[in-house]
């Protein structure tokens, strides 16, 4: 099948998928349909594709809903959150003292692959480096996807029950009620910053980038409103799919070893990441639900996602998010050269 087939194929099963959740009223139709429906695809053997550049551009709508929720006013409450970011450093390092040895004590993997399979960093930044590093590109892959598929399809059923939240629900206004040009402006931020972010090197182009000038934008009182749920709605969609066609072709030996240890590592994620948050609530460093989301290590613009819907303080999770990743990006290669030697 070539490979118009293949995304045609995808685009169709990752709508069946996202038709059936909301058939059935389940959480984030959008995300989790899609995202299940491809994985279960990949596992069956059909031929599934990724969305190319449609794919990256439809994450640009994520950036842009961060950055126009960035107001004058949040800027203000910052420094109220200085101490729960002074957390993240600390949560980095506990992650990666107790993943590295389980990625190459337990589970054999050579020495760059366990050390990027164990950062909690983006999941292409970490296939990036892990490949360079000489690392298994595939294994990073099939691990990063677990993590961020496990956390991804947990953290809203746990919201549901939890929080009560109905993440059914759009996330936001419809289209008719945001003004042409204000729309008009999110597109362009979006590609503008994409591609200007993309020229200058930087990690998450297609999310860093929009997100700034869209908040530059929010900041001057040129948009006054996040991107319409119809927009956030298309993103999630084709963010399902990017997570779930990682398993395309996937054997038997990679299903057995690299799928399971991402899911031991997501479940050993998972209970560092709520040691934290009981911390950051104890300390009345955050409400439980902004601290729940700041504080899972999944795929950026998922947890983005999430966080809209579930209607949290997007300034707070996205500057823990952000940090992580900054800290991971910087300083993780610098690390791996050093415990080579």
């Amino acid at each position: 099948m070539t490979l118009a087939g293949r995304r045609l194929l995808t685009l169709a099963l990752a709508g069946a998928g996202g038709a059936l959740f909301l058939l059935l009223h389940l959480p984030l139709p959008l995300l989790l349909g899609p995202m299940l429906a491809c994985l279960i695809a990949a596992l069956a053997g059909l031929p599934l594709a990724d969305t190319g550049r449609i794919g990256t551009l439809m994450r640009t709508i994520i950036g842009v809903a961060v950055g126009s929720s960035i107001t004058p006013a949040v800027l203000n409450e910052l420094p109220e959150i200085a101490a729960s970011l002074a957390m993240v450093p600390v949560f980095i390092a506990v992650i990666a003292l107790i993943g590295y040895p389980l990625f190459r004590r337990v589970f054999g993997f050579d020495h760059a692959t366990a050390w990027y399979a164990a950062m909690p960093g983006g999941l292409q930044d970490m296939l990036v480096f892990g490949h360079e590093a000489g690392g298994d590109l595939r294994a990073l892959s099939l691990i990063h996807a677990t993590r961020v598929l496990v956390i991804v399809t947990v953290a809203p059923m746990i919201l549901a029950t939890s929080y009560g939240l109905d993440l059914s629900q759009p996330p936001g206004q419809p289209m008719g009620a945001v003004a042409l040009h204000e729309i008009a402006l999110m597109i362009a931020a979006g590609l503008v910053g994409w591609k200007a972010a993309e020229r200058l090197g930087l990690f998450g182009a297609s999310i860093l980038g929009p997100m700034v000038l869209a908040a530059i934008l929010s900041l001057s009182g040129l948009i006054q409103h996040r991107p319409p749920a119809e927009m956030i709605q298309a993103a999630q969609y084709f963010i399902g799919i990017a997570v779930g066609a990682k398993y395309a072709g996937i054997t038997l030996r990679e299903l057995r070893l690299h799928v399971t240890a991402g899911l031991v590592y997501s479940l050993v994620l998972a209970a560092i990441s709520l040691g934290f948050i009981e911390i950051i609530m104890h300390l009345g460093l955050a409400p439980g639900l902004d601290a729940f989301l700041a504080f899972l290590p999944g795929g950026q613009a998922e947890m983005i996602v999430v966080a809209i819907i579930a209607g949290a303080d997007l300034a707070y999770v996205v500057s823990h998010h952000l940090l992580r990743i900054v800290i991971v990006i910087v300083l993780a290669p610098v690390v791996a050269r050093v415990m080579r030697r």
